[in-house]
């Protein structure tokens, strides 16, 4: 078979492997989000942040299931480009995150990474151990769960092309490489 035959097959599949390789970035709507915002702010002040904007997430502490809505307490932490949580930085305090309707415990189980865009309705108290804790609540517009699989976080799309000649026969080859870490 003449590999070099089927190049331009490869290149042809090349857009479709690129753009399947974005396809598992969230997109948010961040107008009006306040950047400046954290949920150790919004504990500090609440009456100053509610109504605001934000985009927050981190690691899924636990689920609870409300008549009408969804509880997901949140360990939060810095967000990259991606508005992935960067969960080897230090934690930024917790917050509850409430979605209207039903979201299943089994997937968005503890541990899971989070991330949303919503307003600050205010504070509830909730008990951390023995000890009480204000915690911000982010009335959810959007959100997005991240893929379980824990591949390299914040490198984005990668590419490479590789050409070779072998010095020992009249064959030639090549390749093409499409890989995603967020």
């Amino acid at each position: 078979m003449n590999r070099l035959n089927s190049k331009p097959a490869l290149l042809a599949l090349l857009p479709a492997l690129l753009l399947g390789a974005c396809a598992s970035t969230p997109t948010f709507n961040t107008a009006g989000v306040d950047p400046f915002l954290t949920p150790q702010s919004v504990t500090a002040s609440p009456q100053a942040a509610t109504g605001k904007s934000v985009q927050w997430g981190g690691t899924i502490i636990g689920v609870t299931n409300l008549p009408d809505r969804t509880q997901i307490e949140v360990l939060a932490y810095p967000l990259n480009s991606k508005a992935r949580p960067q969960v080897d930085g230090s934690a930024l305090g917790r917050f509850f995150l409430e979605q209207s309707g039903f979201l299943d415990p089994a997937t968005y189980k503890q541990g899971r990474q989070i991330s949303a865009v919503g307003s600050i309705s205010g504070t509830r108290n909730s008990k951390v151990g023995e000890a009480s804790y204000d915690q911000p609540v982010v009335d959810a517009r959007q959100i997005y769960l991240w893929p379980e699989d824990q591949g390299p976080q914040g490198s984005g799309v990668t590419f490479g092309v590789g050409v070779g000649s072998g010095g020992w026969g009249s064959g030639s080859s090549w390749g093409v490489g499409v890989g995603t870490g967020f």
